[in-house]
Order: C-alpha cells, then sequence, then structure tokens
C-alpha cells in the first residue's frame, strides 16, 4: 500500500524533480518507510511506500528487464504469485519478488488486458519510454483512488488531491457545480471534484496518455442477472468463495489484523480471519458504541480485541484534519469513528482487514425497500409485485406521497428505481438546498441527471427493481463515499485496508443471486447472512445493520459544540455559499430541539471546516482545533 503522483511535461529533468519532491512529501503518511522517483525530459514518477510485501526489495518505481518501462503502483494484488509463474514460463525475467513487478510484465505480455486478470486493489502508471505513452488503471470497484487533472500544459496525476495542488501548472479553483448535489448525497457525487479541473478515473477503467491527448476505456462492470440456484448451493457458494477470498486477502510479509464491530460483515471476516489481533471503536456508553458486542464476540471467538471510548472533544478537536485527509468534504458521520479506529490499530500494525462491500454485493441496506414492519403490508407488495410490470409502477408512482401507513413501503418497491432511488444517503432534498445556497451554487446538474446516468447503463437489461438499486450503489455510493472514506482515513495513519469482501470472485457469486434470497421477510442479505451462521453465533449474523453510530444529535444539542459549530456558520466569507440567516436560524432550532436538521447541520459544517481548511487557509494541514471551555 503505498501512494503515488506523478506529471507529463517537458519541463526540466532538475525542474520536475523538485515538484515531484513536492508532491510526494505531501503524502508521506500514505508510505513512510521509502520514497523512489523516476525523471526523464518527458515524465516525472513517484511514489512512497508502505511495505507489506518483498519488504527489501519491492521500492518502486519498478523498470522491465531493458529498462524502457516503468511502474509505480498502489495497492495489493492478491493473485500475483499465480500470474508471476505464468510470466515467468513465458520468459519474463523478475528482479524481485513484488507483485507490483507482475502487472509490468503482465503489460509487456497482454497490454491492456492485463488489468482483467488482476485480483485485487490498485491504482497504477507505466511509463512507456519508447511509446512516449502512460497507461494507467484504477482496480474494478474503485478501492484505491486515482486523480488526475490537465493544467498549464501538464498532465498530473496522484492518490490525493494534496499532491496535485503542489504543482506550480495547478490553478486552485472551487467547482462551484459540485455542491448543491453534495448537500443531497453528502459526498462528492461528480465526476469532477471540489477542485475544478480535477477527476476521478472511474472504476474499472484504464487510460492512455500519448501526445497530449487522454483516452479512457471501461474495462469491467458487474454483470447482475439472476440464477435458479437452490438456497443450499447459493449459501455453500458464498460461503467457500468468502473463506478463499479472507485467505487471499491474508496474503502479506507482515502481520494482518482485523476490524471488528458488532455487525455481520467484520464478524465473519474476524471469524474465518483468526487474527492475533482486532479492534473496535465508539462514543461513550450504550447506543453510541457498539465495542462492547464486539468485545463479546471476540471473547466468543478467543481473539484478541482492543476497544477505546472516544468522545465529542476529540471528534471536533480532529475534525478540520479529518476533512485536509479527506481531500474533498463528506459528511459520513462515519468518517470520524474510522479515522480513530484506524489510529488504533495502526499503533501495533500496518494491515487490517474490513468488511465493506457485503451490503452492496448482497443487499445489505433497509434504503433497498425494507420500509415497514408491518406483515401484512410486506404480504401485500410480495403479490402487488408479481404484476406486470406496467401495473405495479403504475400503483408504486400511485403510493408516492400518500400517508397512511405502508405508503413508502409500496412505492420503494414497486415504483422503478430510477424514479424511487438516488443510493444510500439523502441529506437535503435538492430543491430545498438550492433555497439555502445563494444563486451561484444552485447551477449544477440535478440528481436525476447523475443517477441516470447510472441506470441508462442498464437499459435493455431485465433486471429487478433492487439489483437496479444495488448496481447505482456499485457505481455512485461505494466509489464515491464508502471505500473513499475507508482509504483515506486508514491511509492518514499508514494503514492499509483490505476489503475480502469485495473482491472479484465473491462479485460472480453474489451478480447472480437470486433477488428472493437477498432482502426476506426475516433480513436483509438473507442468503450471506446463511454463510455467516456457520461461523459466529446467529446473534451476530442476524443484527441489524448500524454502521458506525455517532452522536451527532447529542452533540448538537450540547452548548459548546452548538457555540463552536456556529461561530462557523457565522463567519462572513459563509455567506458567499449561504443564506446564512436560514443556516443559522435551522441551527439554532434545531439546537431549541424545534427541528431535528442534525444531518443538514453536519453536512454544511463538513463543507465549511474542508473549505476553510484548503481554501481560507490555503490546503495547510491544520493543527487541532481548539474547543471552548
Amino acid at each position: 500500500m503505498c501512494g503515488i503522483a506523478g506529471f507529463v511535461n517537458d519541463t526540466s529533468a532538475e525542474e520536475k524533480t523538485a515538484v515531484l519532491k513536492r508532491m510526494t512529501d505531501i503524502i508521506a503518511h500514505r508510505g513512510p518507510d521509502n520514497e523512489g522517483h523516476f525523471v526523464d525530459e518527458r515524465v516525472a514518477l513517484g511514489f512512497r511506500r508502505l511495505s507489506i510485501i518483498d519488504l527489501q526489495g519491492g521500492d518502486q518505481p519498478i523498470f522491465n528487464e531493458d529498462s524502457s518501462m516503468a511502474i509505480t503502483m498502489n495497492g495489493e494484488i492478491y493473485n500475483y504469485r499465480e500470474l508471476r509463474r505464468q510470466l515467468i514460463d513465458l520468459g519474463h525475467t523478475f528482479s524481485t519478488e513484488s507483485d507490483t513487478e507482475v502487472i509490468l510484465h503482465g503489460y509487456e505480455q497482454w497490454g491492456h488486458q492485463v488489468v482483467n486478470r488482476l485480483r485485487g486493489m490498485f491504482a497504477f502508471v507505466i511509463w512507456d519510454r519508447g511509446r512516449g505513452e502512460l497507461f494507467g488503471a484504477r482496480d474494478h470497484f474503485g478501492i484505491k483512488p486515482f486523480y488526475y487533472a490537465r493544467m498549464g500544459g501538464t498532465f498530473m496525476y496522484a492518490s490525493e488531491i494534496k499532491s496535485l495542488l503542489q504543482h506550480p501548472d495547478f490553478h486552485k479553483e472551487l467547482n462551484t457545480q459540485a455542491l448543491r448535489p453534495y448537500m443531497t448525497f453528502q459526498y462528492p457525487a461528480l465526476p469532477e471534484t471540489f477542485f475544478k479541473g480535477v477527476f476521478k478515473l472511474p472504476e474499472g477503467h484504464w487510460f492512455t496518455f500519448r501526445d497530449g491527448k487522454m483516452d479512457i476505456h471501461q474495462y469491467y462492470d458487474p454483470a447482475f442477472g439472476e440464477s435458479k440456484q437452490d438456497l443450499k448451493d447459493l449459501v455453500d457458494s458464498i460461503d467457500q468463495t468468502v473463506q478463499d477470498s479472507v485467505k487471499a486477502h491474508q496474503v502479506a510479509d507482515v502481520e494482518v489484523g482485523s476490524f471488528l464491530s458488532s455487525g455481520v460483515d467484520s464478524s465473519y471476516v474476524a471469524a474465518l480471519a483468526r487474527p492475533r489481533h482486532t479492534y473496535s471503536i465508539g462514543f461513550g456508553k450504550g447506543t453510541y458504541n457498539e465495542s462492547d458486542q464486539a468485545g463479546e464476540l471476540a471473547s466468543i471467538l478467543k481473539l484478541n480485541n482492543t476497544t477505546e471510548s472516544l468522545d465529542g472533544d476529540q471528534a471536533f478537536s480532529y475534525f478540520p484534519q479529518i476533512q485536509w485527509y479527506m481531500d474533498e468534504p463528506d459528511s459520513n458521520p462515519s468518517c470520524v469513528p474510522l479515522f480513530f479506529l484506524s489510529e488504533l490499530a495502526s499503533r501495533d500494525l500496518r494491515v487490517v482487514l474490513s468488511g465493506e462491500g457485503a451490503d452492496e454485493l448482497f443487499a445489505g441496506y433497509v434504503d433497498y425497500g425494507v420500509h415497514t414492519r408491518s406483515r401484512i403490508i410486506k404480504d401485500v407488495t410480495r403479490l402487488l409485485g408479481r404484476l406486470p410490470r406496467k401495473a405495479r409502477y403504475a400503483i408504486g408512482r400511485w403510493a408516492k406521497g400518500k400517508h397512511f401507513h405502508g405508503a413508502w413501503h409500496l412505492y420503494a418497491n414497486l415504483a422503478p428505481a430510477e424514479e424511487s432511488f438516488i443510493g444510500q444517503a439523502k441529506v437535503f432534498d435538492e430543491d430545498e438546498a438550492g433555497r439555502l445556497l445563494k444563486p451561484a451554487y444552485r447551477k449544477a446538474p440535478r440528481v436525476s441527471e447523475i443517477t441516470g446516468r447510472i441506470y441508462a447503463r442498464l437499459k435493455g437489461r431485465s433486471l429487478s427493481e433492487l439489483k437496479k438499486k444495488q448496481y447505482l450503489d456499485m457505481h455512485q455510493w461505494m466509489p464515491g463515499d464508502i471505500l473513499l472514506k475507508a482509504d483515506k482515513m486508514t491511509m492518514a495513519h499508514s494503514l492499509e485496508l483490505r476489503v475480502p469482501l469485495l473482491d472479484r470472485k465473491l462479485m460472480d457469486v453474489a451478480e447472480k443471486v437470486p433477488t428472493k434470497y437477498l432482502i426476506t421477510d426475516q433480513n436483509t442479505k438473507f442468503a450471506f447472512r446463511k454463510a455467516a451462521d456457520r461461523h459466529i453465533p446467529r446473534e451476530w449474523s442476524a443484527r441489524e445493520k448500524l454502521g458506525f453510530p455517532v452522536p451527532i444529535r447529542d452533540w448538537l444539542h450540547q452548548e459548546r459544540y452548538y457555540r463552536l459549530v456556529r461561530s462557523m456558520f457565522e463567519q462572513e466569507w459563509v455567506s458567499e455559499f449561504f443564506d446564512q440567516q436560514a443556516l443559522l436560524r435551522m441551527l439554532d432550532d434545531n439546537y431549541a430541539k424545534r427541528n431535528d436538521a442534525r444531518r443538514k447541520i453536519w453536512t454544511v459544517y463538513s463543507f465549511l471546516t474542508w473549505y476553510d481548511v484548503y481554501f481560507i487557509h490555503d490546503g495547510t494541514k491544520p493543527e487541532l482545533l481548539d474547543l471552548p471551555a
């Protein structure tokens, strides 16, 4: 696990070297063990290393046999040993034992198709000196980030945006279209980031850059469909594939631990991995702290569990740093506990396993259609769901906006997913966001345009509404929020996070699960939980998803934190973006318990904290925030 950065332009090698050094220094947290640079008359490749595999010989850049190609890579390839044997049989000579070198020789052998053979998480670039071409790719699901920009005659790329800011050709400007969608989605929802001109390479894509031209191509897309598997065969397949994936994700030359919450996903992973160390975290006692339940499971499984309890002072003190590490504003409350959980694990380890991915692959979210506890409503909805598509769509649309019990359940399950579902987070209604924003920030793609571009890829495919929702989350919510915060919060502490439940081979199983075994009257993620039953107690496998519960509501009702947030909302520059009086009124009414606007307040506060860090204070890593007495 590492950080990469680089650029292509015509400046001198001496100038390139100085700039590249600044670009890699700013992301030293991604790779504190070593750094490597390659510079010639056209390109600069930079690298920061966190040593996980081939501790002595895996420094980058790595070159092929005749030094005509060089690679830098951020990530891990779990099938690299198998590929290495194939390439040696084909005549390639290796100089290291690293997984990175496998990609390089694989590119020599198979060209762009090498990405289809990789199992793992990665973002890499290969410089072909003879062709004067840069080739790069991002992994199938977007586990590892890759940003790029073209400014001032320079093509630049990096694992983190803050690295790009160090380049003299970088022009820093706020992308005014990013704010309104963010207020609805809670995360950066556009291909172009909050920094004007900086883009994310999409998950499952590769690119070439040559003679000033960039070409981007998709190489992977989950092929959701249906099968007629019976439940036992399906559960057998899920369990065997999860076991195989967890084993593959433990390949390392250092110790591998695991995060452990009270939920089924991390519990299943930890039960299979049996690491020497697991880690849990929470806030205070009771509802917002899952560490007690995690500790119980660790005791049952005879695992060592380390836990810590957090408080609001820690959260607010470190919050500006959290937004600095994130690069773009993200108001997912779980960023906060994940930041501290990563620091806790990093005291002992360099690598941990986690449970991200299972909710998207196996339908673990209640927003996929679980909006009532009434068996009668569920039975009626199931019967109506057997009607022809036009009829059930009509009933679903009729239920929209109705106020009888079960109306929302009918709408969410019978109306087209394209109309009823935008993903896992909806903070502001977009019209409400528009009213709160100043006119210059209202002009942005509509939510329906953002999700519609993804839904459009499914045209002509016969999928259940539930599988359409999964598909949207795989391409919007997961890379835009879940995986991004997982990468940034762990790498902030030089900790590699591996996600064995988000794996190519497991996706091959998940995409064909019959819809009836995804969500049932018993639970979400039904078939997956049946597989987990074989390894953890039913109390854990059946537990409802909590995520990382964070006491934002309680914080905003405490005067010291309310005053802290209000002091940010009162800043003069805030009026550039928002109707400041309406913003303050919303905060004051929440404090007085006349409304419950905690998620909206937190979303605005996250953006303003990020803007303060990157624009008011020019992107300098902030000190800890002094809290009022």
